[in-house]
């Protein structure tokens, strides 16, 4: 069943120079969704159901993305991301080695729960994206992967950043995750947005923002003030081309997995042509949602993922 929906792009006016003419970098910020340098532009659009499509039209390879049949045995997801991270990554990680093969290592890095509830401070996120860019990808390497020499050899291979996409306690009908065909994109669909997190003090991790957002404070969100650059990640413009893709009513029984990047797409040093490189996606309000349907509750986990 197809529909429709209004995505919000990247706004290209919001691109602007110094008096000098120097291009000046977009921010938004890792702690919210509700605070960026940028404006966004708004385009309406068909989307179509995957589960409509024939047997082997996607795959995080051709598309950028995949739908797996994948019940979990962690049913309950806390605030607390140790639980999570002992008791859910370990299925993550057999997901990804049973669907994707050739993998040598994963690196899970870290989680975000998101609740379509106004007491949530990581709301569904309505704008178009790719969350790393190759640099970005390229750091999460050797930031978590703690073997300098480990981490060389590592990025001499072939390795991805995989989004593990999947609802919690009932079906994504409320605000569901539109994806875009990789093959209806184009490199100059992406923006590099400089990601901000919050200035860590003492022994702090600044690399591990889990368990640690807050809701915006209106007096501050657009402020940089105890910001520092610590990533990068994609914002994506308008394009007439894109093909948008969801799946209707996706369940707990169900995974996604989004490739953020892939040292071996398309347009990367020694890439392979016609093999996809990233999956442009966001959440989007479904006008055939019923009235009264329970707001989304999802965990996204993105891992590294390294190949022999």
């Amino acid at each position: 069943m197809a529909t429709t929906g209004t995505f919000r792009y990247f706004d290209p006016a919001s691109l602007t120079t110094t008096p000098s003419g120097d291009p000046i970098k977009p921010w938004a910020k890792v702690d919210t969704d509700a605070a960026a340098s940028y404006t966004q532009t708004e385009r309406t659009r068909p989307v179509s159901n995957i589960r409509d499509a024939a047997p082997g039209a996607f795959g995080t390879d051709v598309s950028g993305f995949a739908l797996h049949h994948a019940p979990a045995t962690t049913k309950v997801f806390t605030a607390d991301p140790a639980a999570v991270g002992a008791e859910y990554y370990p299925e993550v990680e057999a997901l990804l080695r049973a669907q994707l093969p050739g993998i040598k290592k994963v690196v899970i890095f870290d989680h975000t729960i998101r609740r379509h509830d106004k007491s949530s401070p990581r709301q569904p996120v309505q704008l178009v994206h790719v969350d790393q860019t190759p640099a970005a990808a390229a750091a999460r390497v050797r930031r978590h992967v703690s073997d300098a020499e480990e981490a060389d050899e590592l990025l001499q291979g072939r390795y991805q950043i995989v989004n593990v996409w999947r609802p919690i306690g009932h079906a994504a009908t409320d605000f569901p995750l539109a994806l875009v065909d990789w093959r209806s994109t184009v490199p100059a669909d992406l923006v590099k947005v400089d990601l901000l997190y919050p200035v860590r003090h003492g022994d702090e991790d600044w690399s591990d923002d889990r368990g640690k957002e807050a809701l915006a404070d209106p007096g501050s969100v657009t402020s940089t003030a105890g910001y520092e650059v610590k990533g990068e990640t994609f914002g994506v413009v308008p394009n007439e081309g894109h093909r948008f893709w969801y799946v209707k009513d996706m369940t707990p029984d169900e995974a996604l997995f989004i490739k953020c990047f892939d040292s071996r797409g398309e347009g990367q040093p020694g890439g392979a042509q016609g093999l996809a490189a990233y999956t442009p996606h966001t959440a989007f309000i479904d006008p055939a949602t019923p009235e009264g349907t329970k707001g989304r509750e999802s965990i996204e986990v993105r891992c590294l993922v390294f190949y022999e």
